[in-house]
């Protein structure tokens, strides 16, 4: 028996929705299972070095909920940066989640893995996005955590400015703030629902106006200092930047006519940084 699925890289928040929105992007992860005498752990690609080849991987802990991991081969490839911002444990934990449903002949149900991949990670917005793909909302309702694809679409070009440092999600989070201000907490609300309604119907500028946030953004930009030279010097073409999940990777947004001198600049300007435009996965984890 053998199993190869995939699963997509993330951006989350996109600006003022901070941990209930998120996109899947076209950047893949692989695993492939097979039987094989005894439980092997095989990896290539991003992270190599900084990751465990025993039952502590994330991926196998995620397969482990499901499915035993006793006499397998799981070949693991990793095309998504680590602690960029970009989802790759998300995309990690939805491999094994996903894998291990096919192996035992169920068929994946988003709604049902997401409960479960919030047992690892607590960042349903990434997660949401890897499982059900396009553009994705995610909230907790009764101690249980929900998603929803809310398009398929983007108005907007997506260009990831991808820098060479990594930052931890765990280090991140720990410099927000416990309290913000009122006027904060609307200004973040108000820019949320334009996010939401510009997503939904496609409308450029409604998304356009949402790409403002007071709730996270400020306080991770010391780790992302990208972010604060866009938004301060925007680039030809764009029209809104957003820190992609807990950073370092910025996505600029720009009209779809003029992405292409968008990126270019950026490249020009950002030298040392990987610069790509990200198309919007269409699906989300799965076979291929």
């Amino acid at each position: 028996m053998k199993v190869k699925v995939r699963a997509p890289a993330t951006s989350a928040n996109l600006g003022p929705a901070f941990d209930c929105a998120g996109i899947a992007l076209e950047l893949w992860n692989e695993l492939e299972i097979d039987e094989a005498e005894s439980t092997i752990v095989e990896v290539e690609g991003e992270g190599v070095s900084e990751t465990p080849r025993d039952e502590s991987h994330l991926g196998l802990q995620a397969f482990a909920l499901i499915e035993g991991l006793e006499r397998k081969r799981f070949r693991f490839l990793n095309r998504i940066p680590f602690a960029r911002g970009l989802g790759s444990s998300s995309a990690t934990i939805t491999l094994g989640l996903v894998a291990a449903s096919l192996w035992k002949g169920v068929e994946p149900d988003p709604a049902e893995l997401l409960p479960m991949a919030t047992r690892l990670e607590s960042h349903a917005d990434n997660l949401a996005a890897c499982l059900y793909g396009g553009v994705t909302l995610s909230w907790e309702e009764e101690g249980s955590w929900r998603g929803c694809r809310i398009a398929d679409t983007l108005p907007l070009a997506a260009i990831a400015v991808i820098p060479e440092h990594s930052v931890e999600t765990i280090v991140s989070r720990a410099g927000l703030p416990d309290v913000v201000t009122h006027a904060d907490a609307a200004f973040s609300g108000g820019r949320a629902a334009l996010l939401g309604a510009g997503l939904a119907s496609g409308d450029a500028d409604l998304l356009a106006a949402a790409f403002y946030d007071r709730l996270h953004e400020p306080y991770r930009s010391p780790a992302a200092p990208i972010l604060a030279q866009l938004q301060e010097k925007p680039a030809q073409g764009s029209v809104g930047v957003t820190l992609s999940g807990s950073g370092p990777t910025v996505i600029v947004w720009a009209r779809h006519e003029q992405a292409q001198a968008c990126a270019q600049e950026l490249g020009g300007r950002f030298g040392d940084c990987k610069v790509c435009t990200v198309a919007l996965a269409t699906s989300g984890a799965g076979t291929f």
